[in-house]
């Protein structure tokens, strides 16, 4: 039988609940949990005591996105970190994440500035200054990042590096449906049919990750795999073909590779990726 999660809703309740609670690792999420998640969570219960962050965090989304209609989920997320061993959860409200006159934000630099910056101009500032409050508020060992959100997990590792913070980034595994699907809280969104179509996403992926297995390394032939069959779930917003670690687009040969790609499927906006040439141990040291 599962074993309950302490929820915490206030700063003060996390400080308390973390001054007893040893060796700590963070999975910060939105809510609205999967598989996915759940592996985190495992994952960081098998490393420590595991705390997950409830947050739809408002500064990571831009007015014509989806923050009010974003799933929400609270009862069935706490039954799936019990499930997975998670020993706390971290759920507060927007007032509890951003009081009234703060005028301090975290402004991530050359690394959020394409694909997903592009497209999304202020999200990683969002991103960067949640991620360092949850940091500040659990004070974790460790913060558990899948590399599904690519860019993300970069993001968040230079922001580490560079604020010389105690945290050790722990990349993870991309959690798949049966048929390829990167799983995410929001193909709750996809109607039946657009769930057919969207499979065409890890499918365009998975092709250029063949070809590199059988020698191709030309950026624009790879591009060119991932998109044409990709097209098949919607018209891609990006395609690319990026060095890993800063994620600059390539040219010509590529020794490594993140492959990645934007793509709207009806309401649901989906990401995914696929790395080539390099390993998620070299990932972590990064």
């Amino acid at each position: 039988m599962a074993s309950s999660v302490t929820v915490l809703r206030t700063v003060r309740e996390v400080r308390e609940w973390r001054g007893d609670a040893g060796d700590v690792g963070l999975v910060p999420t939105m809510g609205a949990l999967h598989g996915g998640h759940r592996r985190l969570v495992e994952r960081a219960a098998a490393d420590g005591v595991a705390i997950a962050s409830i947050f739809v965090n408002p500064t990571q989304f831009a007015p014509n996105e989806d923050y009010r209609a974003y799933p929400r989920s609270e009862e069935a997320d706490l039954a799936l970190l019990a499930d997975a061993g998670c020993a706390a959860a971290f759920i507060p409200g927007v007032e509890e994440m951003y009081r009234p006159g703060e005028d301090m934000r975290v402004v991530p630099g050359d690394i959020a500035s394409r694909l997903e910056g592009a497209a999304r101009p202020g999200h990683f500032a969002g991103v960067c200054t949640v991620v360092a409050k949850l940091f500040g508020m659990v004070r974790p060992a460790r913060t558990y990042f899948s590399h599904k959100d690519f860019q993300q997990l970069r993001v968040v590792q230079t922001m580490v590096r560079d604020l010389a913070l105690w945290i050790r980034v722990v990349p993870f595994e991309i959690v798949r449906e049966p048929d390829g699907l990167a799983m995410s809280s929001r193909n709750a969104y996809l109607t039946p049919d657009e769930r057919r179509r969207a499979v065409a996403l890890s499918r365009g992926l998975f092709a250029a990750r063949d070809e590199w297995a059988r020698g191709t390394r030309d950026a624009a032939t790879l591009r060119a795999t991932v998109r044409g069959i990709a097209s098949d779930a919607g018209t891609p917003e990006y395609v690319s073909i990026a060095d890993p670690v800063t994620l600059r687009e390539l040219e010509g040969r590529a020794e490594r590779a993140v492959v990645s790609l934007a793509c709207r499927v009806g309401r649901a906006r989906l990401i995914d990726n696929v790395l080539l040439g390099m390993s998620l141990d070299e990932l972590a040291r990064l």
